[in-house]
């Protein structure tokens, strides 16, 4: 009953498209991240799913069931905004036991599951405390808590994250993950930031302008992205695409990059698929997957980004740049010159004209 299937499902807002034609199945269980930029129409499917919109066509079914016409409150969804939205006039006892309450559940079986629910989000110091008096971290996980106790089949969460600190967000993707795994529950988690879908998603549907780009597991979106979007969306840094044209060489097919020089060659796999392009094409790889060498792109360096653990290195510049990470004790500085190789293995090719990756045969 708990997983999720959309079909052709169309959401028009007057003359204005918000979802265009999205199939998607997400299985029983499972943790669906959909991501994408503001204005992508991930919301608009929660929503959709939630029951707060009606589609302008297609299905939502939960199992095999139709949920055309059914109201948000007989949906069995549990969800979660990003503005708390909880009751600041009572404790955060009455808050986590407000649900059950309403649904006419024992004392004692109230008593039980808000002792759990509590204890798992760090909340037992706090039940006694009226919510007027909490930070807004406290009052997220308040809410998260609040939805999390009626154990919903499908737990909705739309950018739960978003307003409060970075190390508020690092400890509650773990808590959320483990909550999921807790009550194997199917979660969709709305959210513009990649770094959360990528640590607790099984699997991320990447949405752009209301089209669907991708589904696949964290590593498949980052190792293969299906289009040049997906390429520069995932990853932080996004993926290095510079343009250039395919050419023969007495070593193999290589990328022909003007200013820049020639690629390695190709991966003989690939080379048949890109000759075939005919056209221009972008030479894709991932800043972390470059090593400085005696032979490759030679750029003058233009930034240095020191952030710790890693150096982040800007080359080049307008739309001949690349980013490079590297451990944080690399030796190069702004003016320099340096020599970058992808590594052979990493490296993506995608048809210029269409933004679709180009695949081995």
């Amino acid at each position: 009953m708990s997983a999720i299937h959309l079909q052709n499902l169309v959401k028009k807002f007057g003359d204005f498209t918000a979802l265009k034609t999205m199939d998607l199945a997400i299985a029983d269980g499972e943790f669906m991240a959909l991501l994408g930029p503001s204005g992508c129409g991930k919301s608009t499917t929660m929503n959709m799913i939630a029951g707060m919109e009606e589609p302008t066509s297609g299905k939502i079914l939960f199992g095999e069931k139709d949920m055309a016409g059914v109201p948000m409150g007989r949906r069995g969804v549990g969800f979660v905004f990003q503005n708390y939205a909880i009751f600041t006039h009572m404790t955060v006892r009455q808050n986590l036991a407000y649900g059950p309450r309403m649904r006419g559940a024992p004392r004692a079986e109230i008593d039980r599951r808000v002792g759990a629910i509590a204890e798992m989000l760090q909340l037992t110091p706090l039940l006694e405390r009226k919510a007027d008096r909490l930070s807004v971290n406290i009052l997220q996980r308040v809410a998260i808590g609040r939805s999390a106790i009626m154990e919903p089949a499908i737990f909705l969460l739309d950018e739960p994250l978003s307003n409060v600190d970075a190390a508020f967000r690092a400890v509650m993707r773990t808590e959320l993950k483990q909550l999921q795994r807790q009550f194997k529950q199917t979660m969709v988690y709305v959210t513009h930031d990649q770094l959360e879908a990528m640590t607790m998603a099984d699997r991320i549907a990447v949405m752009d302008h209301g089209v669907l780009q991708q589904v696949g597991t964290p590593l498949e979106v980052y190792n293969n992205p299906a289009n040049v979007f997906v390429a520069r969306f995932i990853g932080s840094p996004g993926m290095n695409l510079l343009k250039g044209k395919p050419a023969e060489s007495d070593r193999g097919l290589v990328v022909d990059l003007g200013p820049l020089g020639v690629t390695p060659p190709l991966p003989d796999a690939l080379a048949p698929a890109v000759r075939a392009t005919r056209g221009d094409v972008f030479y894709g790889f991932r800043p972390e997957q470059v090593a400085l060498s005696d032979r490759g792109l030679t750029m003058p360096v233009s930034f240095v980004e020191r952030i710790g653990a890693r150096t982040i290195v800007h080359l080049g510049d307008g739309e001949s740049a690349v980013k490079a990470v590297f451990e944080n004790d690399v030796g190069l500085a702004i003016g320099q010159t340096a020599i970058v190789a992808p590594a052979a293995p990493s490296v993506r090719v995608f048809d210029a004209a269409t933004g679709q990756a180009i695949k081995a045969d």
